[in-house]
């Protein structure tokens, strides 16, 4: 099923014709024309077009190399096509984790987002690809300078208690993420650029977005995971007491740490295959199967569940376990996932670069990915920006080199070595890895490490507290995204509320603005290997390697569309006879 906006923007945005000629000159690839001119206002439809008519280009050799995914639709797609078509009726059943839930804008995991995702829903929408799409937008339009951005909302979409979606709801849902009580990681995604006041409703579908300063990856943003839309009428802090959206489910009953029960709503404002409004499953259950995977792989053998919701417990252990189970599909999905060694900046021994380059130098990337995680991704460079962002700029993997990192500790006063312990969540397996290795190869460098292990909801609730520890990071599309979510600070020069080793960098937050208001691919790719590098040289970070991921299910479910933060939009998903 296509599904793009109706209403093109009535002009091209001017940067959009020299993005054609770079493509056309072989300066850019197909991927970063698509992003960038669908990111300005062109549909995908009008940009898969153009490329279309003008054939094939040579691709740009200074681009590193990646994976060309397949183009994704607006809504999710199947995988392969399926014979026979959908069939309607049926429950999926789940695993996952259920977590308590108030406010969906502090959302912190996956998992309570993959649940209510199905009741609420979202602006834009981004797949495998990494190519933004309009969901309850039907366009939007940024101005020349990219410092107004104008949101066209749907019309005649209602949330699920029949109140009509409006430009209400999004205006009352931005001030929840801008709220500083609220307490939402959107703050610090779009608080620099953003503020309450400069949100302007111009019509009751219509929102103008006033910046303080140029910015690229605004439709980006809107699918970040506590992003969902609120019915402004009946939210008052808690959702599961008032769980009203315009998603495809509604929410029977949430009970904290055991099940999550969805039912098919029958007015959903889209339509499936057969002309009838979606879904095509009766109902969706979420079974929380505590942190063992042991009982994850058992559920899914056994078809006690048909699905496993992996977002905030990827582990190598699933694959190898179920890539040759006959009756489970396991698809494969590179992705900028990642762990990331932290150091708190502001806590001694860490506040020293000497000593946090000492530690990144005691990492072995081929050995760690090869060991903690079977080679199932692509080692690291410690700095936070993946080959397939679209601002890349490639980078040499460090080298394992305990001798100069003994010297950097001599340096920074402690020539007999350093006692640290590191926190680590044990239901990450890949994670207590990638700490053991590090433990034994820091050894040689003058590192005596003690891990300190827990259940990962106790890392959680300190994630940001502990000087050091190893913490989950997921998929972003763009690098941008992920710098300004976790290495940036507010106008006090406060750490950001996802900035978790307190590393703020002057010189890194004037390039990293730069970068946000850079049309120009190339461009913006220069201004980050500047970024990348000050990562490497002194930054707070280790990133061993990237993940892949897997999405996970029984063979009887259908349809399944891969996506790299592994989010579960099932809209047209149906289980076989």
């Amino acid at each position: 099923m296509e599904f793009f906006s109706k209403k093109e923007t009535n002009e091209a945005h001017p940067y959009i014709p020299e993005l054609k000629d770079q493509y056309q000159k072989g300066r850019i690839t197909r991927r970063e024309f698509l992003r960038n001119a669908t990111l300005l206002g062109m549909s995908l439809t009008s940009a898969s077009a153009f490329l279309a008519a003008c054939g094939p280009t040579t691709e740009p050799t200074a681009v590193p190399a990646a994976t060309e995914p397949t183009m994704a639709t607006a809504v999710p797609q199947p995988t392969e096509p399926t014979v026979g078509g959908p069939i309607r009726g049926g429950s999926l059943k789940a695993a996952s984790r259920v977590q308590k839930v108030t406010h969906p804008a502090q959302f912190s995991w996956i998992a309570p987002s993959n649940q209510l995702r199905q009741v609420a829903e979202y602006l834009t929408y981004y797949g495998v690809d990494n190519v933004a799409r309009p969901y309850l937008l039907e366009s939007w339009a940024p101005s020349d300078d990219l410092k107004t951005w104008t949101l066209n909302l749907r019309q005649g979409i209602m949330h699920n208690n029949g109140d009509e979606f409006n430009a209400d709801d999004v205006v009352f849902t931005m001030n929840e993420w801008l709220n500083e009580e609220v307490g939402s990681s959107m703050l610090g995604l779009i608080g620099d650029y953003l503020s309450a006041e400069n949100i302007e409703k111009v019509d009751d579908y219509t929102i103008r977005l006033n910046l303080s300063r140029p910015e690229i990856a605004v439709p980006e943003h809107l699918f970040h995971y506590p992003a969902l839309v609120l019915n402004h009428r009946t939210f008052e802090g808690d959702f599961i007491r008032a769980p009203h959206g315009t998603g495809p489910y509604t929410l029977e009953s949430y009970s904290e740490g055991e099940r999550v029960l969805l039912k098919r709503r029958n007015d959903y404002w889209q339509n499936g295959a057969d002309g009838d409004p979606l879904p095509y499953l009766d109902e969706m259950e979420f079974i929380d199967m505590g942190e063992e995977t042991s009982a994850w792989i058992a559920a899914i053998q056994a078809g006690e569940v048909d699905y496993l919701d992996l977002g905030d417990n990827v582990s190598p252990d699933f694959y190898l376990a179920l890539k040759d189970d006959p009756n489970v599909v396991v698809a494969t999905v590179p992705t900028g996932t990642t762990r990331v060694l932290r150091m708190r900046v502001d806590i001694d021994p860490w506040t020293d670069n000497n000593v946090r380059m000492a530690l990144k130098l005691c990492q072995n990337h081929e050995k760690i990915l090869n060991l903690a995680y079977f080679g199932q991704g692509l080692q690291g460079q410690d700095m936070h920006v993946y080959e397939n962002h679209p601002e890349y700029c490639s980078k040499p993997v460090p080298q394992y080199d305990p001798e100069r990192a003994k010297q950097l500790l001599a340096d920074a006063g402690y020539p007999d070595g350093l006692d640290v312990q590191i926190a680590v969540g044990t239901g990450w397996p890949d994670i207590v890895s990638y700490a053991e290795i590090l433990k034994e190869d820091a050894a040689a460098a003058g590192f005596n490490i003690t891990l300190n292990t827990m259940p990962n909801s106790q890392y959680w609730e300190q994630w940001t507290e502990v000087d050091l520890g190893v913490t989950p990071w997921t998929h972003r599309p763009l690098g941008t995204m992920i710098l300004n979510l976790a290495y940036t600070a507010d106008a006090e020069g406060n750490p950001a509320a996802w900035n978790e080793s307190r590393w703020v960098d002057p010189e890194f937050s004037e390039l990293l603005t730069e970068a946000n208001g850079t049309l120009d691919v190339e461009a913006r790719r220069q201004i980050f290997c500047d970024l990348e590098q000050i990562q490497m040289d002194r930054g707070s970070i280790g990133v061993p390697y990237w993940m892949s991921v897997w999405m996970v299910h029984r063979k009887s479910i259908m349809d399944v569309p891969p996506h790299a933060n592994i989010y579960m939009l099932f809209n047209e998903v149906w289980k076989s006879a």
